[in-house]
């Protein structure tokens, strides 16, 4: 199995969201919140994808890549999660040095709140994405899918019907 930053995203909200779609179970086909979001990635920047490239590598896909600059940008309809995008977005950074591409930036978007982040890699941070690395392994190998968490993100995530479908959410 090809890691990606999805992976890395997914470990940080919700163990069993990373082991559901690392086993081939996916539910963003049918969320309204995920199409909310492809919509603001698609429109916020529309002359991006002309400037900018989408490349995959390592298997992440990067939406925009500004090889000029060196900077991958990630568009994200909220910053609730900032934890995840932020470790999504250096693990694509990691990936490109990976790759023989040194000196990459990332910048996470948020267009709806007209806030940026920048994003670097550090020496750390690659330490700790190695281990998380083995760690998402070890998760998406289990036999049996993670319990789920009971956080107040569920009600907003692609899987919640899936996951509460024999829970009383009153």
């Amino acid at each position: 199995m090809n890691i990606s930053g999805t992976h890395l995203n997914y470990y940080y909200v919700c163990k069993r969201k990373l082991w559901l779609f690392s086993n081939g179970i996916s539910m963003e086909h049918t969320s309204d919140l995920v199409y909310e979001g492809k919509l603001i990635h698609e429109t916020s920047y529309p002359q991006r994808s002309e400037r900018y490239e989408e490349i995959s590598i390592g298997g992440c896909k990067i939406d925009f890549y500004d090889a000029k600059n060196k900077v991958v940008h990630e568009i994200k309809k909220s910053n609730k999660i900032e934890e995840a995008h932020e470790w999504q977005i250096k693990y694509y950074l990691l990936t490109l040095e990976r790759n023989g591409i040194e000196g990459v930036k990332g910048i996470l978007e948020y267009p709806a709140l007209r806030q940026t982040k920048f994003v670097e890699l550090a020496t750390t941070d690659k330490d700790t994405i190695v281990e998380l690395e083995k760690q998402i392994m070890m998760l998406v190998e289990l036999e049996q899918c993670p319990p789920l968490i009971h956080s107040k993100i569920c009600k907003s995530c692609s899987y919640f019907e899936f996951c509460y479908v024999n829970e009383d959410v009153s």
